[in-house]
């Protein structure tokens, strides 16, 4: 089905400003200035605006925009949400209003389930699964297998079925003002879709009851947990804006330590994998967490062209992100280092397998534990352009800094040039008090 265009709503641009919808605060997704006196902005019909980041490329971003009216809904609890994804032909316009926070980890009657609950049935046992993987009678050199790996992996599909739901194409979720909307204990995942807006919500504690032990992960074995807040995996034109992302209330201070490792229950905040293409990623608010962003599945990845500009990141431990193949440009973000409720910061912006970043006018603001050689991370083979990016503020050139204390360098030019570059800021030094006010979830009005 062709892209709706940004004027085949059953409410035009012109219509919206002679019915007063359109106030000052809109003009970063509308081309014109409104009259007078206008009244409160339309959020949910809202569109990226032209070159503001790679989403605005080619047939931009509009999302549910076109949306009529059996298509635009509110929703407060998950059976409203499943069915409001779900409604009408699978790339019909949509708008989707969250109302309040929607728990994912209940049943079709809103009743809460637990992890007890996924579990039954399965004889899928924690204490069981720990004797059998013990490294001191299973070995490090294969994965788990055998009856509790089966019950484990049967009980994490149960969980999945509640706590993961697709967001078709040409679709607008959205948290409404004023309501704390968002998401808790669940994943949204956008796979093979074109053309999708996520804006002004709260994701918060996406949790797997039943991480896996891989004793191949790394030295001395890893947990690995399935579900990302958001996961953008073949997407395509994808504008995920003031969102905020955070393990609260289940910080991972409070995980167990099996096997000498973290009992690990969170996988990334947002991830954008598996050919993913044209996302732009705005005034989001990523904090108090540790695998944060990852850009690329593997080093054979493809597409990826990604802009992340004006987000702030606070107790963030890595991943900020993590960068495969892709053409990302990184631009007036902050990153606030600050040791923050048990999370320590390790790196910001890992740039390996070919990548290619350009990082314009980003603020850092380090604590004293830290150095600005440990900003970034790489494998030898990535590059990192940056331009104008301050260190507690004075600019500062961060591949420098890496390389001067790394055997494997970062290349510092790359092959290619933004030209999508809305609300460009000349400068970072602004960057850590206008972010504190105007990135995340609740901040749209």
């Amino acid at each position: 089905m062709p892209r709706p265009s940004h004027r085949s709503s059953h409410r035009s641009r012109p219509a919206l400003v002679a019915t007063g919808l359109v106030t000052a605060a809109c003009l970063g997704t509308l081309p014109f200035a409104p009259h007078a006196g206008a009244g409160p902005v339309d959020l949910a019909h809202g569109t990226l605006a032209a070159q503001d980041g790679w989403a605005a490329s080619g047939s931009g971003t509009n999302g549910g925009h076109a949306a009529d009216a059996p298509h635009d809904t509110t929703v407060s609890n998950r059976a409203e949400l499943v069915k409001a994804l779900g409604a009408g032909p699978s790339q019909a316009p949509r708008i989707i209003r969250v109302k309040g926070r929607i728990d994912l980890n209940t049943d079709d009657t809103g009743h809460p389930l637990t992890c007890a609950d996924y579990a039954k049935d399965t004889g899928y046992s924690l204490t069981a699964y720990l004797k059998a993987y013990d490294p001191a009678r299973w070995g490090r050199s294969k994965l788990p297998s055998g009856a509790q790996e089966s019950a484990r992996a049967a009980a994490q599909a149960k969980q999945a079925a509640r706590v993961t739901l697709r967001v078709p194409s040409n679709t607008t979720v959205i948290g409404v003002p004023g309501t704390d909307a968002g998401i808790n204990g669940g994943s949204l995942v956008v796979h093979k879709a074109d053309n999708v807006i996520i804006r002004n919500l709260t994701f918060a504690d996406t949790r797997d009851c039943f991480p896996q032990w891989d004793p191949t992960d790394g030295s001395e074995g890893n947990w690995n947990s399935a579900y990302d807040a958001v996961t953008l995996r073949g997407a395509t034109h994808v504008w995920a804006d003031h969102n905020t992302f955070t393990d609260s209330p289940h910080l991972d201070a409070s995980n167990p330590r099996y096997f000498g490792r973290e009992y690990q229950v969170h996988d990334g905040a947002l991830d954008i994998t598996n050919a993913s293409d044209l996302v732009t990623v705005s005034y989001n608010r990523f904090a108090d967490h540790d695998k944060t962003m990852l850009i690329g599945s593997s080093d054979n990845d493809t597409r990826l062209r990604v802009t992340l500009h004006h987000n702030l990141f606070q107790g963030i431990v890595q991943r900020a992100p993590l960068t495969r193949v892709g053409q990302v440009h990184l631009y007036n973000n902050h990153f606030d280092t600050t040791p923050r409720n048990g999370y320590t910061h390790q790196y910001s912006v890992n740039s390996r397998a070919h990548a290619q970043i350009v990082a314009q006018n980003n603020h850092w603001t380090l604590s004293l534990d830290r150095k600005a050689s440990q900003i970034l991370s790489g494998d030898g083979t990535g590059a990192f352009a940056g331009s104008g990016n301050m260190v507690n503020g004075t600019v500062t050139d961060l591949v420098a800094a890496y390389n001067t204390g790394n055997k494997k360098k970062i290349k510092p030019e790359v092959t290619w040039k933004p030209t999508l570059t809305k609300g460009l800021e000349p400068s970072a030094a602004g960057l850590p008090a206008s972010l504190a006010r105007t990135a995340g979830a609740g901040t749209l009005r």
